[in-house]
């Protein structure tokens, strides 16, 4: 193949659209691949004030009109969006005389559009898991539940290979949907520590002033405000916490428990303590990290875990239930500390670990910095992810479809 290899990304979110980790995921994956001499269109949802077209550090992104018309639910969206994003779609590769290699899709908001473009151009279709329903629901339910469950096992089906950001999301995967293992890979997601080195440190101590007192240490929660994030355990843990280290906790994100959890803090007469900053932009969001003392990822289902990853690359020690990705990111007292999954007191002690014994935070601290450096680069990860491709269209070039 001496062309260049052409991708055609679909995702349902992508800056500044953000709502979970497909967002930055795909945002600096893409990029890594364009400066691999690969050539990426992304196709994405529109989003106010986000230009229709735009190229960013060689990435071509088209957002499509995500369907305005009201819904009667999430569900139907979703259907009636994939159904633009495909016509879209399928306009821009003709527009390009049919050249591009691969269609990789992320999660199962896009499946639709990915495999009636497979089908339409007869080109091999990648999918990136990030999660399932069934993981997140932990079971399925109700027919809400089976709809999304069946949309991604279509989805797994139709794929030439599907991509896990973790070996436990390999093994879920397998299991959630019956797949051969010769269909898997794994490739894990990363994180950009360039962009926590450039963050100035001379004006933090300003920066922090806004969320604590001098002498109040910094316990950090980032994620969405929903139950398997864990951030309930984490409230639970707060009193054990303050008894022994005069902590204020900062809880960053969105989500439907941030109101039953304000109350119960507010009843525990805590309010003082806790702060709710709701959704923060990257800069506020990456300084907050670096002023952390310590990073709670206390989840309940976690595929991947980047959060903990951004920690560890804003040097912030890390405190994460031994669950999911997050297993295999940190190792205990080397690169963080470990601690049971819902399980509060657990929390607490991990938590007041690192806060009571600053020689332990520093050498995690800079074990995690090190393995972040060395594991998690989005520029090997674009080397691998393309190495995929090649191996993908060296299979589809023997196949009846070529």
């Amino acid at each position: 193949m001496t062309d260049e290899l052409t991708v055609m990304m679909l995702t349902w979110e992508f800056p500044p659209r953000i709502i979970g980790g497909i967002s930055p995921h795909v945002y600096n994956l893409s990029r890594s691949l364009a400066k691999n001499d690969t050539k990426v269109y992304v196709v994405t949802c529109d989003f106010p004030g986000a230009p229709q077209h735009e190229v960013v550090d060689g990435v071509e992104i088209f957002r499509i009109d995500s369907y305005k018309n009201p819904s009667p639910d999430f569900a139907t969206w979703v259907y009636l969006m994939n159904v633009n994003m495909q016509k879209e779609a399928a306009a821009l590769v003709n527009s390009l005389g049919g050249k591009v290699d691969v269609f990789h899709a992320h999660d199962w908001l896009v499946a639709n559009a990915g495999i009636g473009l497979k089908h339409v151009f007869r080109k091999p279709l990648l999918v990136t898991m990030h999660s399932t329903e069934i993981g997140r629901r932990n079971g399925i339910h109700f027919d809400y539940e089976r709809m999304i469950h069946e949309t991604e096992a279509w989805l797994t089906y139709e794929a030439w290979k599907v991509i896990c950001c973790s070996n436990y999301m390999v093994s879920h995967v397998q299991w959630a949907f019956g797949l051969p293992t010769d269909k898997l890979v794994m490739i894990p997601n990363g994180v950009d520590a360039e962009a926590y080195a450039k963050v100035e440190n001379s004006d933090l101590s300003s920066f922090r002033s806004k969320f604590a007192l001098p002498e109040e240490k910094i316990v950090l929660f980032v994620g969405r405000l929903v139950y398997e994030k864990g951030v309930q355990v984490l409230v639970n843990a707060i009193t054990k916490v303050l008894e022994k280290v005069n902590a204020k906790f900062v809880i960053v994100g969105n989500g439907y428990m941030k109101e039953q959890l304000s109350s119960i803090i507010k009843g525990l007469g805590l309010s003082h303590k806790v702060l709710f900053t709701g959704f923060v932009d990257d800069e506020t969001l990456r300084k907050l990290q670096k002023c952390a003392d310590v990073s709670v990822v206390p989840s309940l289902f976690e595929p991947f875990g980047i959060v903990a990853l951004e920690a560890m690359a804003a040097k912030s020690p890390v405190v994460v239930s031994d669950t999911g990705g997050l297993s295999e990111i940190v190792e205990h007292g080397v690169t963080g500390v470990k601690v049971y999954v819902n399980n509060p007191e657990s929390l607490a002690w991990g938590i007041t670990k690192v806060l009571l014994d600053e020689n332990y935070a520093n050498l995690i601290r800079t074990n995690a910095y090190k393995k972040v450096q060395e594991k998690y680069d989005w520029n090997k990860i674009a080397q691998q992810t393309k190495a995929i491709y090649e191996a993908v269209l060296k299979d589809y070039s023997k196949s009846s479809w070529a």
